[in-house]
Formats: structure tokens, sequence, C-alpha cells
């Protein structure tokens, strides 16, 4: 849209100069101009040629004292002058003199005077109705503030930087403020006179601020030879600023299949900005920008991971006897990973991906983590997914449903407000995908009597990790061993302590988190009753890479390091056993680690 606004603009721009450039009668326009070489005027032309020739003679070759534009004007008034001492007599007088802007009409008292005959209109004109100040104040605020930020879009796509609409819009409205102070009318960041300036080499805010200065001074002191300034040479100037305004790498959008509908929208705003105006052309350009994004949010992916419970486990650590489990009936536990902006334009191509597993699946989760924003009609797609599992008795899970969207929209409270969340037991919500999937498996295993027994504390013979021991080598392994207790939420140690001892939990579970740079918390894993961790110390004598604390009331039994190697060295059998099976149970683990990296990929 702003490509087809400055090409507008500069069509327009150029159009109205060619006709002053040729030395056309007042009035014609510039198809007319062309078609009639009989009312041109070489005086005109020669003029501007010359003007055009040394604005990009000086482009090409640089002045850091004097720029271009001045240049090129320099060079036009000098042929006008050149012309009028030669061939062109008439043109060293001001009376009938159409080839100069002519005489300025400052009023009797000059500009000072037209300040003060402000204020005397001011004070003796009676309050107007307030309709009269309200409506047409209002009308000027939208207007202008559209027209200014308009602007400032323009002047970001061709320098690169980014504006405050706010300090634009506040600066905008002191402005005017002190405009009307001095008898002034509102105004904006008008987009011809901007873009004049950066093409003039204007390149920082300032540059309008010494604009205005030096208009002002050249008003107060340089009316006398103002007036003596060519048309020719000024429509020049112009018609080379908007040629360089218009975007001509738009017709190579033109060529690629992909690019064509952006071709489309910018040539409808340049024509529209040529035929009926700039406010019509920004509010088409507005309407097909929008349509544009609703086309592309449709067609974009609302599903950004698919997967099942087979493939893709929680983080809490199971034995090889659950995730045997979970691998051959986890299948209908579903999990979709949601992006994007779910709104009426996609709901229903979303609810056609989920439509098939609604009718086999037993849990079906989906995550929220990346969901931009929620309109009504997705909301209402939800409500339907939980009825049609209620009916086979299958279950809804929400994770990472935020409770403030980037729109602002308190996510958790919108479909509270609509019902999708008031559903009991066919409903769930999680604040993390891992509880959710973790809740999942949990119920998975209960219900298919492979659950692990919470009740009494494990011995040392009844982890899977020494399962195949002799008597007499768990008999020397266990005078190393110490028990210890923790409370839920304990800290059992923390990233960086030093440590060499191998943990095992007897009973409970253990959390284990990495932390972040910025300060927040990576959950890692969880490691339930029969499971170990403390591994990587223990072989390495390095201090702990992450925190681990206890999650529920939780029991370890502790194999340090020290006692270790001290009893190894008198039996090597049982040494050599414990490194056996650690070897074996984490090589368990990263093959585990692995097929959940490769289904994750090829989801």
């Amino acid at each position: 849209m702003v490509s087809g606004y400055l090409s507008g603009v500069g069509l327009i721009i150029v159009a109205s100069q060619l006709p002053k450039l040729l030395g056309a009668p007042a009035g014609v326009d510039w198809f007319d101009a062309l078609l009639q070489p009989a009312t041109w005027s070489g005086a005109s032309l020669l003029i501007g040629i010359t003007t055009m020739a040394m604005m990009l003679l000086a482009t090409r070759f640089p002045s850091r004292r004097v720029p271009a534009v001045i240049q090129g004007l320099a060079a036009g008034v000098a042929m006008y002058w050149l012309l009028a001492l030669t061939a062109f007599p008439s043109l060293a007088s001001l009376d009938q003199n159409s080839f100069v802007i002519g005489r300025f009409d400052t009023g009797t008292g000059g500009i000072w005077g037209s300040m003060v005959a402000a204020w005397d209109r001011f004070g003796s004109a009676p309050l107007p109705h307030w309709d009269q100040v309200i409506v047409p104040a209002l009308t000027l605020a939208v207007l202008l503030s559209i027209d200014t930020l308009k602007t400032c879009l323009v002047l970001d796509a061709m320098s690169g930087t980014r504006h405050d609409s706010n300090r634009e819009l506040i600066g905008q409205g002191l402005g005017n403020l002190a405009s009307t102070l001095f008898g002034g009318t509102p105004g904006s960041g008008t987009m011809g006179a901007s873009l004049v300036n950066r093409a003039s080499g204007g390149m920082t805010k300032m540059s309008g601020v010494f604009a205005g200065l030096w208009s002002m001074l050249a008003f107060l002191v340089l009316t006398p030879l103002l007036c003596w300034l060519p048309v020719a040479a000024l429509a020049g100037l112009l018609l080379l600023i908007g040629f360089r305004m218009i975007d001509w790498h738009l017709f190579h959008l033109a060529r690629s299949r992909v690019t064509v509908l952006d071709f489309m929208v910018i040539i409808a705003v340049v024509v529209v900005a040529k035929m009926v105006g700039l406010i019509a052309a920004s509010a088409l350009g507005v309407v097909l920008a929008i349509l544009m994004f609703i086309r592309e949010q449709i067609h974009s992916a609302t599903v950004r991971h698919q997967s099942s419970g087979d493939v893709t486990f929680s983080k809490r650590v199971r034995s090889r006897k659950e995730r045997e489990a979970l691998r051959k009936h986890g299948a209908s536990n579903l999990i979709y990973e949601l992006q994007g902006s779910l709104f009426f334009g996609n709901t229903d191509a979303l609810y056609r991906r989920l439509e098939p597993d609604l009718e086999k699946a037993r849990y079906l989760i989906l995550d929220f983590q990346r969901v931009q924003s929620i309109d009504m009609t997705a909301a209402h797609m939800l409500d339907r997914v939980r009825a049609q599992l209620a009916e086979r008795g299958a279950t809804l899970l929400l994770s990472r449903l935020p409770f403030t969207l980037p729109t602002g929209r308190n996510l958790r409270g919108y479909l509270k407000e609509l019902g999708v969340t008031h559903s009991g037991e066919e409903i769930r919500i999680f604040d993390d995908f891992a509880d959710a999937l973790e809740w999942v498996e949990e119920e998975t295993l209960r219900a298919l009597g492979v659950h692990v027994d919470e009740g009494r504390p494990l011995k040392l013979e009844a982890f899977d990790l020494f399962s195949d021991m002799q008597p007499s080598t768990l008999a020397a392994l266990q005078r190393c061993v110490q028990k210890r207790f923790y409370g839920a939420g304990e800290s059992i140690f923390i990233a960086g302590a030093p440590g060499d001892s191998l943990m095992l939990i007897a009973h409970g579970s253990v959390r284990i988190d990495l932390l972040l740079e910025d300060t927040r918390r990576m959950h890692m894993a969880t490691f339930g009753r029969g499971q170990f961790f403390g591994e990587m110390s223990f072989l390495d004598h390095h201090p702990h890479s992450a925190d681990v604390s206890a999650v529920t009331d939780t029991e370890l039994l502790i194999l340090p390091r020290s006692d270790f190697d001290r009893y190894a060295a008198e039996d090597p059998v049982m040494a050599s056993h414990v490194f056996a099976s650690l070897s074996i149970a984490l090589a368990d683990r990263l093959r585990h680690t692995n097929e959940e990296l490769r289904a994750l990929e090829s989801g």
C-alpha cells in the first residue's frame, strides 16, 4: 500500500507539473498539453530542461555544501535571465509575466499586520455555536492525523527508520494550537512537502524545522527576489522528484504468480490516487490490506505440530514397562499444537483437520502457546469439539492457555464467559503442556493397570538399575548407600553445587529444572519412584548442571562416589556391575530421547 501510495503521489506531481514545464496555458491538463504542441513555450522548455539537467548532474556528482535542488534552481534562474537579456526581453518585467511566480500579496501590514488583524477579528466576532466548532474540529483532527501517520509510514519506508505515532500526533496538535495564536490554519505532515524535503537532502527531524525557518526568513526578507523564480524551473525540480517517488520496481511484481496480487493492489492504489484523490487511495489501500491479511490468515496453517501419546511423552521419566505400555496403547492420546489466529476464516478448516480424530481419541490435547488471537467462532468450535468428545466419554485438554493474548484479550476469561470451560470433567485446563501430557499418561497407565505402586519405599534390589545383580553383589553395594528424606518443595541441590552422588528414588518424586539466563526455569524432567538422577556428577565429579527439588515427600537412597570408590577397590566385581548397569540405563534413556526427537521432526 505504501509503495502504491508513494507512486500515486509521484504521478500526481508529474501530471500537475508537466503542463507548467511545457508552458501550456493555465487550466490545461497534462494529457491535453501533450496533444497540443502548438501551445508549448520554447522558453519554458529550455528553462525546465536546463534545471533538470543541472539537478541530474549535481546528483551524479554531489556536493556536500550545495544541494542538488539549489544547483538545479540556480541553473534555471540563470537560463531565465539569459533568455530575458537576449531572445525574450519581455521576461525582464513582472507585468503580465506568466513565466515567474509573481508578486506576493502580504496584506496591508505584512505578516505582523496579518497576525494583529486575526486577533482583532477573534476579539470582535461573536462566539459560534458548539456544533460549528466541535464537528469541524473532530473532522480536521481525524483527517490530519491520518495524513500525518500516512506520511510517516512512507518516510519510514524510504529512510528505514520508525516513527513514534503518539509523539508525532501530540506534536502536530501542539503545533496547530500555536499556529492559531498567530492567525494560522490547521495543518499536518503533508506528503508532498515531506517528500520534497527528503529528496532535497533533508535527513533528520531538524530539516523540517529549518525548512520552516528559512521559508519564514525568505518571506520576510527575500520577497522581492522570490517573485522572479521561474515557474518552469520549479516544475522541472518537482518533475524529477515525482519521477523518483514512483516505485518502478513494482512492475517486476507482475512477472511472478506469487506477487501478482501485490502488483494489482499497488496499481489499484495508484489509479485511485490519480483519478480520485489521496484520501480515497488511503482508504482503498487500508481495505485491500485488511482483505489480503484475512486471505493470508485463512490459508495459513493453524496446526504447527500433530502427534500422539505413543511417540510423544511427558517429561516424567518412566520405567521400561510403563514406556512399553504407552507405546502400545497411547495412539488414542492425540496432541495438536495450535498457532496463529483462530477466527471465522480458518475455524472450519481447523475443525475438518480435527474431525477424523474426534471419533477415535480418548484424550485430545490442544496446546495454545503460539495462538495469537481467537474469536467467538473459534470458541464455539472448541465447545463443539468438547461436546463431541464427551458423547464418547473422551476428554478435551487445553494446555498453556494464556491469561492474556498479544491483542490484550484475557483468553481464559473469554472462554469462561462463553461457557467453553464450564463443563466439569469433560474439559481440563493445564498451565503447562508437560503437565497435561503427564496427566493423560497417568490416566492411561491407571486404566491399563500398569501404574507404579506408590506404597512402601523401594529397597535397593527392587530398582531396575540393580535387578540383575547377585545377592552378594547387592550386599556389598548396600554398604555404600545412605538414606535421606526431603519434604515436598524442598531443594535437594542447585546448579553449580559440588556433588558426586548417584541418587535413587525409593519413594516420592523429584523435579529437574534448568535455570536460564533471564532467570526463567525450564522444566527438564520429573523422576518418580524407582528412577535415579545425579549420574553425571557421579561419573565425572563435576558440579551439578541443574536444580533438583522434591515434588512430594521423598526418600532417597544416596550412593556417594567417594564411598563407592573405597569399597570398589575391595570388590571390583561390584564396581563393574554398577558401571555396566548404569551404562545400560543411560543408553536406554538416550534411545528413548532419540525416538522422541525423531517423532518431533517427522510430525
